[in-house]
């Protein structure tokens, strides 16, 4: 007997399905009834929504003493119109199968409330919460949205490397990655571990951005992005941070400012869309759930064009908010990296839409980012967001390869390390541009979650490594 998703029989046309005897098999969400009948709510985790099977107690006496809450079991009957609300569709069943039961008195999932924290703790089972199906359908359409965008627009998926011997950001938070013997490593006349006897020959870690890669590829594929997992061994703690993220990073030659600030609101803009478009289902869950203003803010975004907003004018106006009397737990001024709840004024409560920054001080930024004539800004961008703050970081390139090197070494960088990546200024060098989005980023904006450890499946945390 053919079986059908629970997905297919509550949203297509089944019209023509009706009195035909099906199959569905999924995970029992709850079990009511009397002495003449049973409802069984099954969900396959295709839907949020569960399909209803209606079941007589006196045929199905031993195999209902095993349903309950968490439960797997099949059933084939016939699916008839609904004779309750809330959904057209309910199966009659004629067999009933139980995979596998689940003791209610040790199941953790009971039908009741439970706590973020908690659901943490259990992360193996919590995607069998309706929240985290939501949020773990909707993180798949997320995915598919954004490989889609960039295919559409002639980009490259380029594939950039998770282990690597340089450091992109500088800040020298990686997770080293090492055969040697940690108890005994080998050792240099000096005292020093001699790396030249691990796997790679030198010391070597995992990728904390595929960016420095990607400019290799746009450099000679034109328009490419990179999508993968990368790395921070930022010992953090904040709803806002993991130690393993998923990172999507284009590289664009012969982008300049404009043109990049262009690309990350339409980028943006699409990946909102799709969710409306094709999630809304969970979306409707997550607003009544989770935040009842989620739908009318992502719709708000789609509808709104960006602020463009240079750091000098930005802190102007967070320096006037401060003289009328707001206040901030971190100071402002101009040279300062901009925290969380400075960027959520300027979005949430000064221009009340997105804001796309640009032009910051070059001390804050990163060694390849293109001075500007100044001497002192960088043509950095950062696209800021109502209660997320910066969801999107990037830059146009410094093309020129004096320009670069003098800057690294202002910065007491290796350039020896870095000759693969100079070439890129010594031979055919071009203006180019590219960003980064943290998908789990993305992820809290979409979903209205609060935690960035609850829009991916298992989070990567200080001394958290479960699962």
């Amino acid at each position: 007997m053919k079986r059908y998703e629970i997905k297919y029989l509550l949203k297509e046309d089944v019209s023509g399905l009706i009195g035909s005897d099906i199959c569905v098999k999924g995970w029992v969400r709850t079990k009511r009834g009397n002495k003449n009948v049973a409802f069984i709510a099954i969900n396959d985790g295709s839907i949020i929504h569960n399909i209803q099977v209606v079941a007589d107690p006196a045929r199905f006496e031993d195999e209902l003493k095993r349903i309950t809450t968490g439960a797997c079991i099949g059933v084939e009957g016939k699916l008839v119109e609904s004779q309750g609300s809330g959904q057209a569709v309910e199966v009659q069943a004629e067999r009933i199968v139980v995979y596998g039961e689940a003791d209610p008195d040790t199941y953790p999932l009971q039908k009741k409330g439970h706590s973020m924290e908690f659901l943490r703790e259990i992360g193996h089972l919590r995607p069998r919460t309706n929240t985290f199906g939501a949020v773990m359908r909707m993180r798949h359409h997320m995915a598919y949205a954004i490989h889609t965008f960039f295919h559409e627009r002639g980009f490259f998926y380029f594939h950039s490397p998770l282990i690597t011997a340089s450091d992109c950001e500088g800040a020298g938070e990686m997770f080293q990655v090492t055969t040697l013997d940690l108890n005994n490593p080998p050792r240099k006349e000096d005292g020093s571990v001699d790396y030249s006897q691990d796997f790679f020959g030198k010391m070597t870690a995992l990728t904390v951005s595929g960016q420095l890669e990607g400019e290799l590829g746009a450099t000679s594929l034109g328009k490419i992005y990179t999508f993968g997992p990368t790395f921070r061994a930022e010992n953090s703690n904040t709803p806002r941070h993991l130690a393993e993220f998923w990172m999507i990073e284009p590289e664009m030659a012969f982008y300049d400012l404009d043109s990049l600030t262009a690309l990350e609101e339409e980028f943006i803009k699409y990946c909102v869309r799709w969710a409306l478009d094709h999630c809304m289902d969970d979306l409707e869950f997550l607003n009544k759930m989770i935040d009842n203003s989620l739908i009318e803010r992502l719709r708000s975004v789609i509808e709104t064009e960006f602020v463009r907003l240079p750091y000098t004018e930005g802190i102007k106006i967070l320096e006037e908010a401060i003289a009328k009397g707001k206040k901030f737990e971190f100071p402002v001024s101009w040279g300062t990296d901009l925290a969380s709840e400075h960027e959520r004024y300027l979005v949430e409560e000064h221009f009340r839409k997105p804001v796309i920054m640009v032009d910051y001080p070059k001390d804050i930024k990163a060694f390849y980012m293109k001075q500007n004539d100044d001497g002192r800004t960088v043509q950095g961008t950062d696209v800021l967001f109502p209660q997320i703050g910066e969801i999107i970081g990037g830059s146009v390139r410094e093309e020129s390869y004096d320009k670069l090197t003098a800057r690294m070494d202002e910065l007491g960088m290796d350039r020896a390390s870095m000759e693969w990546y100079l070439d890129t200024r010594r031979f055919g060098t071009c203006p180019h541009a590219g960003f980064g989005l943290g998908f789990e980023r993305l992820m809290l904006f979409v979903t209205g979650m609060a935690n960035i450890r609850d829009v991916i499946p298992f989070p990567r945390t200080p001394k958290t490594a479960e699962f």
